[in-house]
């Protein structure tokens, strides 16, 4: 179960442990296996008005009307469906739907809306000139963009990049949130705006308490969570997907583009997460590989190392590894970025070896 709060946001720690106290509490009491509800108690509601009207005030749907654009989108058979296309279809705008039924297999496939889940979109795209491709996962919560020459634009790609229109669009002076796991190109964007960056452990439920706070502008996760000041503090994939659009008609320039542009102001990053299984002997010996600080890996000087959420190398030319083990199975995540593609892979091949030599 997932639970959240009357303010929409993902509870946090103290809360859950209360609840699962009265679950605990509740089920000790009870003599019965099973009970009926009483369907007098069951109340029906339709959020979409009341979330359309929302978006209203978040999203400048004006900009895209005028822009003229057409849009592909996938919710993937997921909750999404009659929601982002919706909004865009009552405004006049074109918009190519596919996967728009009820499936509750999802195709056959996890519902994420990852680059290689999205090649039917892209096919959708090309059919009918689209100049986004935009998806949704299973919840509506995350999100997926293709851009109109079938680029996949990564939520560490597009999070500093609507920081950044936000920030030129909206006037913005505040600052930004990511996960510890999210691109340090959020900071580059930031510094080149005078702006804080707050870093969080992975879980949208501390970037959500900053919204609440009213401290940033756009709070982010390399996962493709996203919200942005005065909406509920949650992620919401079809706000992302919907400002996405409003940059692309607002700038009159692809993602690729104004990426190009950000990367020429603030320099490239290049970022990447794999998964290591791991034999039981290594899960044993994990928590005294993962206390080690060395001054040096793999021929970098280590100049911070940071344990806010698993443990972070962070290296003297600004590189960074991130070894964070999964709190469910036997795997740990190993999370990289640099300025090169190539020493991006040297990097990862380096946290392997960490890992399990």
């Amino acid at each position: 179960m997932k639970f959240s709060t009357a303010d929409g946001a993902p509870a946090l720690p103290e809360v859950t442990r209360e609840v699962e106290g009265h679950i605990k509490s509740a089920v000790a009491q009870s003599t019965d296996t099973a009970t009926n509800s009483d369907p007098s108690k069951v109340e029906v509601y339709d959020p979409r008005p009341a979330y359309f009207a929302d978006l209203e005030t978040k999203v400048r749907f004006d900009t895209i009307t005028k822009a003229g654009d057409r849009y592909a989108y996938d919710p993937l058979w997921g909750t999404g469906r009659g929601y982002l296309d919706q909004v865009l279809r009552d405004r006049g705008v074109g918009v190519e739907t596919i996967h728009d039924w009820r499936d509750v297999l999802f195709g056959g496939r996890s519902p994420e809306p990852d680059d290689e889940h999205l090649d039917e979109l892209r096919e959708a795209m090309r059919q009918r000139g689209c100049v986004l491709g935009l998806a949704t996962d299973g919840d509506g919560d995350r999100f997926g963009v293709v851009d109109r020459d079938g680029t996949f634009i990564t939520p560490n790609q597009l999070i500093p990049l609507l920081f950044d229109y936000l920030v030129e669009s909206r006037g913005w002076k505040l600052g930004v949130a990511r996960s510890v796991a999210t691109s340090h190109l959020v900071d580059r964007v930031a510094e080149s705006h005078g702006l804080p960056v707050y870093e969080t452990p992975v879980g949208f439920k501390f970037i959500g308490e900053m919204i609440n706070e009213d401290k940033i502008v756009l709070g982010g996760e390399e996962s493709a969570g996203l919200s942005i000041r005065g909406h509920y503090p949650e992620k919401d994939g079809i706000l992302a997907c919907l400002l996405a659009a409003e940059a692309v008609a607002a700038r009159g320039a692809s993602l690729t583009e104004q990426l190009g542009e950000v990367y020429a102001r603030v320099g490239r990053l290049e970022s990447k997460r794999v998964g290591v299984r791991l034999t039981p002997d290594i899960v044993a010996s994990l928590p005294e590989r993962l206390a080690r600080e060395p001054k040096e890996f793999g021929g970098r000087r280590v100049a911070n190392v940071n344990r806010a959420d698993g443990v972070k190398f962070i290296f003297a030319d600004g590189s960074w590894l991130l070894l964070r083990p999964s709190g469910t199975e036997p795997v740990v995540r190993i999370y990289a970025e640099s300025e090169s593609a190539d020493d991006l892979e040297v990097l990862i091949e380096q946290g392997r070896k960490f890992l399990l030599g």
